[in-house]
């Protein structure tokens, strides 16, 4: 699985290629992954400006007005920037940009998603999730506070 830092450099890798650009489409090729690509992603996101690419635990968040695309590589996905139309076997989902460069979701074990999350609303994968590692809010206080009556491996804490 794709660890957090690994994560990191895909969404700081496809922030110069899409921050500002239009989603021109998004083409779907095969649906079926960790859970089913939603039919009318394309209806919610064609014309939308992409306004930020963040990254929240393992999911990267390709931000626009009307909300999130949210994009988790499971287990062996990844996602590349390519101008050209060939694509290969697990090459399950592109998002064609105004530029002319698309980011092509590619999982060989589909155990990744992309999903739409609407503008204002909390996903329910997001809502449970600790602070950010390099954010202030996580700190030596917030660390001793969930430790303090736990026993057991810090692999697992943590």
């Amino acid at each position: 699985m794709p660890e957090l830092p690994e994560v990191e450099t895909s969404c700081r890798g496809i922030e110069p290629h899409a921050k500002g650009q239009k989603i021109s489409t998004i083409c779907v090729r095969q649906p079926k992954l960790r859970w089913p690509v939603d039919p009318n992603l394309n209806k919610l996101v064609a014309g939308q400006k992409i306004e930020g690419v963040k990254r929240r635990a393992k999911y990267l968040q390709l931000q626009t007005a009307k909300g999130d695309l949210l994009i988790h590589l499971g287990m062996s996905g990844s996602l590349k920037i390519v101008t050209d139309q060939a694509v290969t076997k697990h090459d399950h989902l592109d998002i064609v940009l105004s530029n002319g460069k698309i980011i092509r979701f590619n999982d060989p074990r589909r155990f990744g998603c992309v999903l739409f999350n609407q503008q204002g609303r909390q996903h329910p994968l997001l809502v449970n999730l600790g602070p950010e590692p390099l954010s202030d809010d996580f700190d030596a206080a917030y660390l001793y506070k969930k430790a303090k009556t736990r026993k057991g491996a810090i692999k697992n804490l943590l």
